[in-house]
């Protein structure tokens, strides 16, 4: 991984997106002590610096394969030799270029979700949208956890690409909402009128 990119310092949230690790997982990783020296404490919130993304990668794929004690010493020579390729430790030897290209890989998007996304006060308060239009980046980020699907929501926002509402969801992953969850519409809250169960044999007969 080039030094450009092992200078980063990254949220826990921001590390988690890039490497493919959930958030539980990660802070799970931390306080197990695996990235011992790559995790510093800034404005209340951990953040992993330096070679601690690939020690998080890496720690989270041998979870199933190596031992606790395995792991802490394999990702322990990741994190003090960052340019190494391969680890031997014992009867294990593992590969890290593949490893180092999904992290390269997640940086990488993670920089175009970025890039594609503006903020300006004038515009809708300053809250995120995507480049040269006024949608809102967790809008779409929302609609696809929900279940729509992009070809629905380039229908309904032709301006957009498809890439564009990919990276919503990265950008809105690595950068969560902020302030109070929207409030459910009264009519989601409002019971019905009226409620009945009918057995079938109530139903009117086609006679």
């Amino acid at each position: 991984m080039a030094m450009a990119r092992l200078n980063q310092a990254l949220t826990a949230t921001e590390a988690g997106v890039v490497t493919g690790v959930p958030l539980k997982q990660v802070h799970r990783i931390i306080d197990a002590g695996l990235l011992d020296g790559r995790v510093e404490t800034r404005k209340g919130g951990r953040v992993i610096v330096g070679s601690g993304l690939l020690g998080l990668r890496l720690a989270y794929v041998t979870a199933e394969i190596l031992t606790l004690e395995a792991r802490r010493r394999v990702i322990g020579s990741v994190l003090r030799e960052p340019q190494t390729t391969l680890v031997r430790d014992r009867a294990v030897t593992v590969e890290l270029r593949p490893i180092e290209a999904e992290v390269e890989q997640g940086l990488g998007t993670l920089d175009r979700a970025r890039a594609m996304v503006t903020i300006d006060k004038a515009v809708l308060g300053g809250t995120p949208c995507i480049g040269g239009t006024r949608v809102l980046v967790h809008d779409i980020a929302d609609m696809l956890a929900n279940g729509d699907s992009a070809v629905a929501i380039l229908k309904a926002w032709p301006q957009l690409t498809a890439d564009q509402v990919e990276l919503a969801a990265v950008y809105a992953a690595a950068y969560p909402r902020r302030g109070r969850p929207r409030r459910t519409p009264a009519w989601r809250k409002a019971s019905p009128k009226f409620s009945r169960s009918l057995r079938l044999d109530e139903l009117p007969s086609a006679s």
